[in-house]
């Protein structure tokens, strides 16, 4: 088998290449599960812009306009839009729609079929294995969109993120349709990252993630839901993984481009990655037919694609992971601290404008209104100033 295209990962980044480019090149998508979008390791919880990016019809779960942030000594502050800020999603559903499109654009899609390694000779000459049997097919591009350890990744010597934070979530049957997400902070509950009690109408997602060396997280996640009195539901679904944070790179090499999780395409605030996954696979889709064009498979030329993806996405990025350094550094005091700085009206006002795909933007105004907040870290000083 011979493509023009070969894609290792059918999730929402990897569909989405093959969508864009199928319609003018031979394209295959390698999908080591059965079925896109299992199993789920997604909060489910992304803005609206988001979702039209997809490019797929779903009725959301819920709409949210705000969250109620609740600190360690006990203060809570609500931050509240009259515009939706995000939406609760299907996120196996929406994986599965977003191969769907690939496929009517022209991509074929090999499920149960595992990528295990490439020999570049000017093409690809790709190995897979399904049902244990190892089978092989030919491309001029490969495209490296299968997560956070990326077999294509290793193989061209793309570095280890910065750092992983492992997370873990409960569905409960409990129904919420109410329009706020409930936000917790503290180094008790989650260090390195912070908890969520996510209202999905018909059921309600708790979760956490935390930093790597604060050990698994299901200790963590026992005592936040006995925090919230939720210790004796029954869970419906679980949901486990890690996430890398901090970028890692470089994201290509001959006749290779990483995007996604693989690329470490990832919002350090949030864990999220299908914002800049979507707006990185565009540019890759944009550099791959230039580069079939051309017939320019080096990396020489491949490199445009890390340039392009990094000035679109790349320093929103670095901004906000230097803010989560920040973040990471404080104890439980310096939160309650800087709690009590912004609980005010005027920057209440601000945070309910904040944007869940760009959180940095934010940090600017804040400053001007509370300069005590530069009080927690002089890195926050240089943050600001690298708008």
């Amino acid at each position: 088998m011979r493509y023009d295209v070969v894609v290792a990962g059918g999730g929402p980044a990897g569909s989405r290449v093959a969508e864009l480019l199928s319609p003018n090149w031979e394209v295959a998508v390698l999908e080591e599960h059965e079925v896109s979008g299992l199993p789920v390791q997604c909060t489910g919880l992304i803005s609206p812009r988001v979702l039209k990016l997809c490019g797929v019809d779903q009725v959301p779960k819920n709409v949210l306009h705000g969250a109620r942030l609740h600190f360690p000594g006990g203060r809570d502050i609500s931050v509240r839009s009259s515009e939706p800020k995000g939406v609760v999603i299907d996120r196996a559903l929406l994986d599965q729609q977003m191969a769907e499109n690939a496929i009517d654009a022209g991509a074929e899609f090999f499920y149960n079929r595992r990528y295990l390694k490439r020999i570049w000779n000017g093409g690809h000459r790709l190995h897979y294995c399904e049902d244990n049997q190892i089978g092989e097919m030919e491309c001029r591009l490969l495209v490296g969109a299968d997560g956070q350890n990326s077999r294509v990744g290793r193989e061209i010597g793309a570095g280890e993120p910065r750092e992983w934070v492992r997370g873990l979530q409960v569905d409960l049957p409990i129904e919420d349709d109410s329009d706020m997400v409930d936000i917790h902070v503290g180094n008790e509950v989650a260090p390195g990252f912070f908890a969520w009690k996510l209202p999905c109408g018909e059921f309600t997602r708790v979760g956490l993630c935390v930093s790597w060396d604060s050990g698994p997280p299901s200790h963590y996640l026992r005592a936040y839901l006995k925090k919230l009195g939720l210790q004796d539901e029954k869970p419906i679904d679980k949901h486990c993984g890690k996430i890398p944070l901090g970028g890692r790179g470089p994201t290509y090499a001959d006749g290779v481009m990483l995007v996604g999780d693989a690329a470490g395409q990832v919002k350090p605030a949030s864990g999220g990655g299908l914002h800049p996954g979507l707006l990185s696979a565009r540019c890759l889709a944009e550099t791959a037919d230039a580069s079939l064009n051309q017939e320019r498979t080096d990396a020489a030329f491949l490199k445009r694609y890390e340039k392009a993806w990094t000035k679109e996405v790349g320093k929103e990025l670095a901004r906000t992971y230097r803010l989560r350094r920040v973040f990471t550094g404080m104890s439980d005091p310096d939160f309650d601290k800087a709690a009590a700085l912004v609980d005010r009206p005027d920057i209440h006002e601000i945070l309910n404008y904040g944007d869940i795909d760009h959180p940095a933007e934010l940090a600017p105004r804040l400053l001007r209104k509370s300069p005590g907040l530069l009080r927690f870290s002089p890195r926050l000083i240089a943050a600001m100033l690298s708008r």
